[in-house]
């Protein structure tokens, strides 16, 4: 039977399966790892998504010129071999790795490199089209980029910007074809072709994307022959799909449902990483323009229940924008808000609020949210036990995006959101600067201003000492607690569970998905 022809089978049979109450119809076939992902991906081009659900798959299929080590968000070789920065900190030459092709039998090389990154930011290129490109962000220091031979490209940055390495591993460095964007255009998302240890097959959209074991991938060819993504929105369906074999390995396992998987034949997994679940605050129109009412709702959340109630203990409360996984940044000196329902009674008083009306956006499930939807009803208790009058309204995962990302004007008060990230300036710089908000592409959805902040981020990114860094990250931590764009919530210890038939497989701090080393049985 052909690849194509099972995974239809499977992925109908299981889910015909489960929809009678049977058992799966087989056990998955040695060497094929199928994945239960927590939503369907918006799309497989890496340089127009910015969710973690979508990069489990991407990361798989491409490579960027560096990587994160295994088990570290350290930056190692990967297209390319080596390379050196100017003394001034604005210059890096890459030298590239010789006789690496595309999936699509194009030559890997530093005019490709070249493509991707004009393709990015500059508006003129001539597949600019083929976005939007939302994390752009991360690469707005380069001024040019140049290939000086076949396999050598430098980069040319307008200051130093200490996050550039860093950001290049990242799915937005990934380097995608050239050849399959203009052969495809704007259904490149569809059609994806990159270098990496895997390459696509097929997308069947709300069923599965295929991809396969790519026979000459330079850094070896995997062990599996292919893993199958299936989306699967529902975290019970999750859970009763990896209870009965319709599914490998489930990403995001609900904490409440940790306990299932205990016996032989399952392997639970957890690492962790620089990860934040917040609640965005419309500071626009609304309740949470006041700062008494923005601080009210961080005391009324009784974020220790959350953790350890809801989420069974499977993550600590935030106390602030920075993850304590940025160890180096991170401030120590910060206490989370404490659970002080009288204060945040106080603090609506004093503002003049009377049972403020508030819109709440939830998702059904999406990347990191940790169980957003039994989270969301719980804060809304919360709040409403304070004053405060609560309206969920819940969405997919991708429609959830779709409204909150272009910002929460004209349509909420506050919203669910987590992020992963990999450096201490990305999650500030992209959703807490005056310059991030929608309007210019960012994700400020909130409308958080503070000039003050604006200026500690932008000197913080280029500062070449990590000390000096450090100290600016952590000012800025200090007043945005003070400010409270957000109600900070929970830093998530990510977790995993493989069938027994699995092995080699580790969760990696960047949350990322890397399965080339993966064995299954």
């Amino acid at each position: 039977m052909g690849l194509l022809t099972w995974t239809r089978r499977a992925v109908l049979g299981g889910a015909a399966a489960l929809a009678l109450g049977l058992p799966a119809a087989a056990q998955t076939p040695p060497g094929v790892l199928v994945v239960g992902q927590v939503a369907e991906p918006q799309a497989l081009d890496p340089h127009a998504v910015t969710a973690v659900n979508d990069f489990r798959i991407l990361m798989n299929v491409y490579d960027g010129l560096v990587r994160y080590a295994s088990g570290t968000l350290e930056v190692e070789p990967a297209l390319a071999t080596d390379w050196e920065i100017s003394d001034d900190g604005t210059v890096y030459t890459f030298n590239l790795r010789d006789g690496v092709s595309f999936h699509d039998g194009t030559p890997f090389n530093a005019e490709a490199v070249v493509f991707n990154f004009e393709r990015m930011l500059n508006e003129d290129h001539p597949y600019h089209d083929t976005g939007p490109f939302p994390l752009s962000f991360f690469f707005s220091a380069v001024e040019s980029v140049e290939a000086l031979d076949d396999l050598t490209v430098q980069f040319t940055l307008s200051s130093p910007y200490a996050p550039f390495l860093s950001n290049l591993a990242y799915p937005t460095g990934l380097i995608v074809s050239p050849q399959a964007v203009m052969d495809n255009g704007q259904d490149f998302g569809r059609n994806p072709s990159g270098t990496g240890a895997f390459r696509f097959v097929e997308w069947r959209s709300n069923e599965a994307v295929v991809v396969e074991r790519n026979p000459d991938y330079w850094d070896g060819a995997p062990e599996l022959e292919a893993v199958v993504f299936r989306p699967i929105t529902d975290a019970n369906t999750r859970v009763a799909e990896m209870l009965s074999g319709g599914i490998d390995l489930m990403v995001e396992v609900p904490p409440v449902a940790l306990s299932e998987f205990q016996g032989d034949a399952f392997n639970v997994v957890e690492q962790a990483g620089p990860h934040v679940w917040f609640l965005i605050l419309n500071m626009r129109e609304g309740p949470f323009t006041e700062q008494a009412v923005r601080q009210a709702a961080n005391y009324a959340i009784n974020k220790e229940a959350l953790v350890n109630d809801v989420l069974e203990g499977t993550a600590a409360v935030a106390a602030g924008p920075t993850p304590p996984a940025f160890a180096w940044a991170y401030n120590e000196d910060l206490d989370p808000y404490p659970y002080d329902p009288d204060r945040a009674r106080e603090l609506l008083a004093e503002a003049g609020m009377e049972a403020p009306e508030v819109t709440f956006y939830v998702t059904e499930g999406g990347s990191g949210m940790l169980d957003p939807v039994a989270m969301g009803t719980a804060i809304q208790a919360d709040l409403e036990a304070v004053g405060f009058d609560v309206t969920i309204e819940t969405y997919e995962w991708n429609t959830f995006l779709g409204r909150v990302n272009p910002g929460l004007e004209g349509e909420a008060d506050m919203a669910e959101m987590a992020w992963m990230t990999n450096d201490p300036d990305t999650l500030p710089y992209l959703t807490l600067r005056t310059e991030a908000m929608p309007d210019n592409g960012g994700f400020n959805s909130g409308y958080y201003s503070n000039p003050e902040v604006d200026a500690l981020l932008e000197e913080a990114r280029t500062a070449t000492d990590q000390d000096t860094r450090a100290a600016l990250y952590r000012e800025m931590q200090t007043i945005v607690q003070e400010d409270a764009p957000w109600v900070f919530v929970a830093n998530w210890v990510q977790n995993a569970v493989t069938s027994d038939r699995v092995e080699n497989f580790a969760l990696e701090p960047s949350f990322f998905l890397l399965l080339d080393d993966v064995v299954k049985n």
